[in-house]
């Protein structure tokens, strides 16, 4: 069987740096820094007060019903306008399209933990008893992203969620990837969508330390590579794409951003939390998306890497860039926008898979920015486009996403020749 080409023929995205692909874009490169004081609850009693909020967002002003609004959940809104954004950006005939044959795959972490939080806090103060919202359910399951969508434009292929903690929106990408692949379907609008700034979010993920507690400098929290780095910042959003067969797109004059090479799937089997040490896992899953694209290490121009500003984390992806890249490693450009945007937990690799497209079609490599203090773990000698974005070619970008549990998962995107 003749495996058939998939590529990205629509963006859209709702995130910390912009309600739109080309504000995204532009405060990307330009090194904005999206983290502010909390104010979705009253943070006060934590540790962390501060993340990666979306702003000015109103679902209503972005499209969507005021009746159907109350319906969805934060992290729902915030998927259903992104895939508004990507399928018009698209320009899919919806009249002509064989919507037997356009599927939806979203990936979500934790789903529509807000609304859970809400109803369980009335409960327990007595506003709800005995009854619940009639929409709890509905509003909290991480598949109701995929699944109003596909309600919303009669999209009748391939339908599910992926929950794979921080992995989630790319594992929905590659599996969309191998969905179109193998033929099942010829478009899928696929991505992540994530609205975990919330009491036991935040809560829990202090209880763990893994957030940073950098309430003064806190738009310098997120710090990859940096030697006081001390945690992730939370952020929240989505990114939606458009992925179609090759001939599909040609036939009907459709944009082509780029090429969906290969994909990498993966797990540590070490620890809930903490990735392995050597990044053992991390080298297998970009090893097998290269094998996958065709490609050999020194094809890669710029890794977008998971980096979330941990201690471990991103010692152990460097270790692993370095041992599957060798030499190579050094000739490459590598950054993590997680410190601009935040950490979007299971939206992450859609967001930067877009920025992965970015650095593609504008030859830009968007910035590690709020380095400052060099450690003495890191080799500098690599190129971590550190403070301010890099002009350069960009033939082919990989994206790596790790999640809580040892799921690792890659992406290798090319450009369309």
């Amino acid at each position: 069987m003749e495996l058939k080409r998939v590529v990205i023929t629509g963006l859209g995205t709702v995130n910390p740096l912009g309600n739109n692909v080309e504000e995204y874009f532009k405060n990307l490169n330009d090194g904005v820094s999206g983290a502010g004081p909390i104010t979705r609850f009253d943070a006060s009693l934590f540790k962390t007060k501060f993340a990666c909020e979306v702003k000015d967002f109103d679902p209503v002003k972005c499209g969507i019903d005021r009746k159907e609004a109350r319906k969805l959940d934060r992290f729902c809104q915030f998927a259903v306008v992104a895939a508004d954004q990507a399928i018009e950006d698209s320009k899919m005939d919806l009249e002509k399209i064989d919507k037997d044959r356009v599927g939806v795959v979203i990936g979500s972490g934790i789903g529509g933990i807000e609304t859970l939080t809400q109803e369980i806090m009335g409960y327990c103060e007595g506003k709800y008893v005995p009854r619940f919202n009639p929409f709890l359910i509905p509003k909290m399951i991480p598949d109701m992203a995929a699944g109003y969508i596909s309600i919303k434009y009669g999209f009748m292929g391939p339908n599910y969620a992926t929950v794979s903690a921080c992995a989630s929106s790319s594992h929905a990408m590659c599996n969309a990837f191998d969905l179109i692949r193998l033929g099942k379907a010829d478009v899928i609008v696929t991505g992540g969508a994530e609205a975990g700034i919330t009491i036991p979010s935040v809560g829990g993920f202090n209880s763990a330390q893994a957030l940073s507690t950098n309430n003064e400098e806190y738009s310098k929290a997120s710090r990859p590579f940096d030697k006081n780095r001390d945690g992730f910042v939370m952020g929240e959003g989505a990114g939606i794409l458009v992925f179609e067969e090759y001939e599909h797109a040609v036939a009907r004059g459709a944009k082509i951003y780029a090429e969906v090479a290969g994909s990498g799937e993966t797990a540590d089997a070490h620890h809930i939390t903490a990735p392995h040490p050597e990044g053992h896992g991390a080298i297998q899953a970009m090893r097998l998306a290269l094998q996958e694209a065709g490609m050999k290490p020194e094809d890669v121009d710029y890794i977008n890497v998971h980096g979330t500003s941990t201690p471990l984390g991103d010692i152990a992806e460097l270790k692993a860039i370095k041992e599957l890249f060798g030499e190579h490693a050094y000739k490459l450009n590598i950054s993590s926008t997680k410190s601009m945007t935040g950490h979007l937990l299971g939206g992450a690799g859609a967001i930067e898979s877009l920025a992965c497209i970015d650095a593609m079609c504008n030859s830009i490599v968007p910035p590690t920015i709020n380095f400052e203090t060099p450690d003495p773990d890191i080799d500098y000698n690599l190129n971590l486009t550190l403070n301010k974005a890099q002009e350069r070619e960009v033939n082919v970008a990989m994206n790596n996403t790790f999640g809580f549990g040892g799921h690792n998962s890659c992406l290798v995107f090319k450009k369309v020749k």
